[in-house]
């Protein structure tokens, strides 16, 4: 099994699904599109699975980033193909993008841990079998997503109402799904993160909000990393998923 990734900087990188993938069997072709000599295959079809991990761009600017058209001229072809796709954060957006719907910044960003509510079809979807109805997710971005016409919601917040969805060709058997917030994280990776965007955080927290994103980190870890472990299991059976072959 191979995978396609699309890592956008390189201090977003897979993460923990990386270890769960690798672990499970699978090769991860990773192209980090802010390195020298970047660049995307012609087809994804040669893949078994597409992942587009998230970034600090909005998925809508394409004029800075050219190289966002051809992300999602891929997810169109993974789409036609029924090709196993998820998309994280800027991913989820990229999916929804190229699906036709609008992604825009939310009324708030949202930074750190956050609860997310899942939907009557986020409850029978393989995506989130064994979950608890309400989720301790982190979350890092500005924008949102709407859903692509024929999606189904699948998880939703207070602060920003579209966290999950599924898009394909029947109700909640999907092939294409979008996450808003993060499962691939370590608290290494959020150290990074709060270390790297030290002036953000501090617009958007005040003083001393990283320090806090990373005290909570301490304290609910432990907690939290069971059921992120069984949504990654989850995410590997998702893009394992049978292709069809018609």
């Amino acid at each position: 099994m191979q995978a396609l990734v699309v890592q956008h900087v390189a201090c977003e990188g897979p993460g923990l699904l990386q270890d769960v993938l690798v672990g499970k069997g699978w090769g991860l072709d990773i192209r980090c599109m802010d390195q020298p000599g970047a660049n995307l295959p012609e087809s994804v079809g040669n893949h078994d699975a597409f992942v587009i991990l998230g970034g600090p761009m909005g998925a809508y600017e394409e004029e800075s980033y050219p190289y966002l058209l051809r992300v999602q001229e891929l997810i169109r072809e993974a789409v036609a193909l029924r090709l196993p796709a998820l998309g994280i954060c800027l991913g989820g957006q990229l999916i929804a993008r190229a699906l036709g719907a609008k992604v825009e910044p939310n009324p708030v960003k949202e930074i750190g841990w956050y609860k997310v509510r899942l939907t009557s079809a986020g409850r029978l979807v393989p995506l989130f079998t064994g979950m608890p109805p309400e989720l301790l997710v982190f979350q890092w971005h500005g924008d949102t997503f709407a859903l692509p016409k024929g999606a189904f919601l699948l998880a939703t917040g207070d602060s920003c109402f579209n966290q999950a969805f599924v898009y394909g060709a029947h109700a909640y058997g999907g092939y294409a799904w979008g996450l808003q917030f993060h499962p691939e994280i370590s608290p290494e990776m959020i150290e990074e993160w709060v270390k790297f965007n030290a002036d953000e955080l501090a617009d958007f927290g005040g003083p001393g909000a990283g320090d806090r994103i990373l005290q909570e980190t301490r304290l609910r870890w432990e907690k939290i990393r069971p059921f992120q472990e069984l949504l990654l299991n989850n995410v590997e059976e998702v893009l394992r998923g049978t292709r069809p072959t018609n």
